[in-house]
Parts: C-alpha cells; structure tokens; sequence
C-alpha cells in the first residue's frame, strides 16, 4: 500500500471531522489548510476526547484493580490454609498438581509485592 493511501485517508477523515464540526476547507492549498484547521481548530477537542477515555478506562482499571488486590490477599490466607490438608491429608499423587496451582498463585503474590517494593 502506498504511503499517499495513509496520507489521503488522514485528509480525509480530518475534512469529515472539520465538516462535522462545521468547518469546510476551500479549493486553494487545501490539504495545508485543513492540517493547519486540525491543529487549530480539533487538537483541543482530541485531547479532552483522549482525557474522557483515559478517564473512562481508569475507573476500570481501578475497579480490575480492587478485585485483583482482594484475590491476592485471600489466596496467602487460601495457601495457609491448604499447606495443612496438603501436607496431612493429600494423597501423594494429588501433590503435584496442588503444588503446581500453589506455586503459580504465589509467583503471582510475589510478583505483585515486589512492585510494592519498587516504588
């Protein structure tokens, strides 16, 4: 695909934004035009579209964030629990795959705590 393909799909979905928001570039130096009328006229507009989204996705991230914070708390209450039945009650065979699900919930745990130390 050629590099103009890019470069004309850009003008023209800047003349639609333009058009939408009731500008119409004229006949003369007209793609100059509308990248200078994106700038001035659209960039402000893109950024508080970017901010409300960025917005909209930190809440969330925050909500995500909370669900993920409260597993990592329940499973080292979780893995207390289970190291008894598994060290007293688990028949040998059983031990690898319960170990196996142990490990991966602690590389996790441990994973998330260093991060607490980075900061």
């Amino acid at each position: 695909m050629e590099k103009w393909t890019f470069n004309y799909a850009m003008f023209y979905i800047s003349n639609a934004v333009l058009l939408e928001f009731g500008y119409k570039t004229g006949e003369k130096i007209v793609h100059k035009v509308t990248c200078d009328a994106v700038i001035g006229l659209v960039r402000d507009k893109l950024k508080t579209n970017i901010l409300d989204n960025f917005e909209e996705v930190q809440e969330e991230a925050l909500k995500i964030a909370e669900i993920k914070s409260d597993e990592l708390v329940e499973s080292i209450d979780f893995e207390r629990k289970k190291r008894g039945f598994i060290q007293y009650q688990t028949p040998k065979e059983d031990i690898t795959q319960k170990a196996q699900t142990s490990f991966e919930r602690v590389k996790e745990f441990v994973y998330e705590m260093e991060s607490l130390l980075k900061k």
